[in-house]
């Protein structure tokens, strides 16, 4: 049998083949190869000869794409999670993960929560990564808003919802899909940021070729590349590729630069910017080691 993997915990996987859940444990040969089955992934199953699941992963087909984290794979996009507040975003930890998808070739959109929250700065929110190429949404939990335009874009595709804890992804697992029931917990009062109520990554269907992939939420991610490829990480600043004075220019410190013009004069957002000039320092002191 074929069947895809929806959830992994605890060295057992539940696959879908078909509409039939199956518990399954992977087959040795799997640790030997170094492999391990993910959410997402495509597997062949075989009927169990013990009474330890009621079958075994044998084989896992090609996969298009494979995320490190969170680790899911044959992802159509993801979705980027931040609340308009409590807790505030985190736009550099926004940047890094948007950066990782093009980096990947995985297409990616944010979602603002929390919109009943918004005390104007939601209008920035949007258009700095809006005018970067990015769809953004908003919704509102305790008043449904937004979501049925979200659960629109969600159609058809397999999405990966991703983003720091407390900001909702839970919360919003289950407004568009109740049988989820998913836990959901209050931010933290020493730090006000939001405490982990998801342990493991889930595959949900949300209708006829329509999944949603909830995951752990997380605080930190390293971007690994070079200088030359961030740069191309930043739509906003492929558009305006071979416009600067020099070839090759790092849109830092050349000058007639066409990307810091951009900057200046409000067409790209200069948050985004700031990532972009943090993360080339970074970029350059790991390569010192």
């Amino acid at each position: 049998m074929r069947g895809k993997i929806i959830k992994g915990i605890a060295g057992f996987y539940l696959v879908d083949c078909d509409g039939e859940v199956l518990t399954c444990k992977a087959r040795g040969l799997f640790r030997k190869q170094g492999e391990k089955p993910l959410v997402g992934d495509l597997a062949e199953v075989e009927a169990a000869q013990t009474s330890e699941s009621e079958a075994n992963i044998v084989a896992l087909l090609p996969r298009r794409n494979r995320l490190i984290r969170p680790a899911v794979s044959n992802v159509d996009r993801v979705l980027l999670v931040m609340a308009v507040r409590t807790p505030d975003p985190q736009f550099y930890l926004l940047d890094q993960y948007l950066v990782t998808m093009e980096l990947q070739g995985i297409p990616a959109a944010i979602l603002f929560t929390k919109e009943d929250l918004d005390g104007g700065e939601l209008a920035d929110y949007r258009r700095r990564y809006e005018t970067a190429g990015y769809p953004v949404f908003s919704v509102c939990a305790e008043n449904g808003s937004g979501i049925e335009e979200l659960r629109g874009f969600l159609a058809g595709k397999t999405t990966v919802l991703a983003g720091p804890s407390g900001v909702g992804k839970s919360t919003l697992t289950n407004l568009l899909c109740p049988e989820a029931k998913m836990e959901t917990g209050e931010l933290s009062r020493k730090n006000a940021r939001g405490k982990q109520t998801t342990r493991h990554t889930e595959l949900f269907c949300l209708g006829e070729n329509s999944y949603l992939l909830d995951t752990p939420g997380f605080t930190a991610l390293e971007v690994k590349t070079d200088e030359a490829g961030l740069k191309q990480a930043f739509p906003e600043f492929r558009s305006l590729e071979g416009q600067c004075r020099f070839t090759g220019c790092n849109h830092r410190a050349e000058p007639n630069c066409a990307v810091k013009a951009a900057v200046e004069r409000g067409d790209i957002a200069e948050s985004r910017y700031e990532s972009y000039r943090k993360m080339a320092e970074e970029i350059a002191e790991r390569r010192k080691y």
